[in-house]
């Protein structure tokens, strides 16, 4: 195992899973593909947590070395399951292949790149299962430095503000803050709070909710996938909820996909999502007008990170 984030959880052997409240169990599902160097401690973190039940890895076409690690991990740990033999699907496709194999009550979504914290799952499934009607909690999401990560909390994300924001401009100009969908910069809150938006990279529902509401929109080929569930969500009737005590450092950038392949699938994500949820002739024609600034916006990003250096 290599030694990445190898400051958070290391372990040899993984305890015996127990329940977390009455029969619930708890399986993780987690959607790899040219992950990178963080494979191994991301793997580990999760098999080292005594309230993970079962762990499903939903193999979309690794290279011969992370399918041999991967092999490796489920040939030591029983409560590991590899599912592969669909090629690279999209990670859509490929959690709703992880999450119709699953037998937990409660299925938690997690990132390749993403280290669970102590505690993180069990608080996850306990605010799931503590809501009385459908619901979707999402945990922090930490940088390595443990300074939480843009995207873990966000607002109503509309096409003007996918637009601001991507562009920067909501953080440059005072006047359009209001329109600036990510929360990061703001207190954290004391617990468990209603928020628009969370991230795909840690969250949890019950098995029941995700399969009535039929999982993930497979429409989407990687990301915005996410937003679309949160939306979908709220829209039959549940909430959306932030978990500020349940963490994971997320790595994020570790995948040797293409970045400019990435932000293309976002950017084609942004613009389905909107045309979706467009209500009205005026607000679907609005949408096909913009989707190319959406694209555009999101395909120039990694084009300005190389120039710059840094993410804007």
């Amino acid at each position: 195992m290599n030694d990445i984030g190898a400051s958070f959880v290391a372990v040899e052997t993984a305890p015996t899973p127990h329940e977390i409240a009455g029969d619930a169990r708890i399986s993780v599902i987690m959607v790899v593909y040219m992950t990178g160097e963080a494979l191994e401690q991301s793997l580990t973190c999760v098999l080292a947590d005594p309230q993970v039940n079962e762990f499903i890895v939903v193999d979309n076409g690794s290279d011969a070395r992370e399918a041999a690690i991967l092999d490796a991990y489920a040939g030591r740990y029983p409560q590991m399951r590899l599912v592969r033999g669909q090629g690279n699907v999209g990670f859509a496709r490929g959690a709703n292949l992880g999450a119709e194999r699953a037998a937990g009550e409660v299925l938690i979504f997690l990132n390749p790149d993403a280290f669970l914290q102590p505690g993180g799952p069990r608080a996850l499934a306990k605010a799931v299962l503590d809501g009385k009607a459908m619901r979707l909690v999402g945990g922090r999401v930490l940088n390595a430095d443990r300074t939480e990560q843009r995207g873990a909390r966000r607002g109503e994300i509309t096409p003007i503000a996918a637009l601001l924001s991507l562009s920067g401009l909501t953080r440059r100009a005072k006047a359009l803050r209001r329109y600036e969908v990510h929360w990061e910069n703001e207190a954290a809150p004391a617990g468990l709070c209603p928020v628009p938006t969370i991230s795909g990279a840690f969250f949890a529902m019950r098995r029941a909710d995700y399969a009535r509401l039929g999982g993930f929109d497979e429409g989407y080929f990687l990301h915005v996938e996410d937003i679309d569930l949160c939306w979908r969500v709220r829209e039959a009737g549940g909430e959306v909820m932030f978990h500020p005590k349940a963490e994971v450092v997320h790595l994020g950038h570790t995948s040797r996909a293409s970045p400019l392949r990435v932000e293309l699938y976002k950017g084609l994500g942004l613009a389905r999502y909107f045309r979706k949820r467009a209500h009205g002739l005026g607000e679907a024609v609005a949408a096909w007008l913009l989707w190319p600034l959406v694209v555009g916006a999101a395909i120039v990003r990694p084009l300005l990170w190389r120039l710059t250096g840094r993410a804007i």
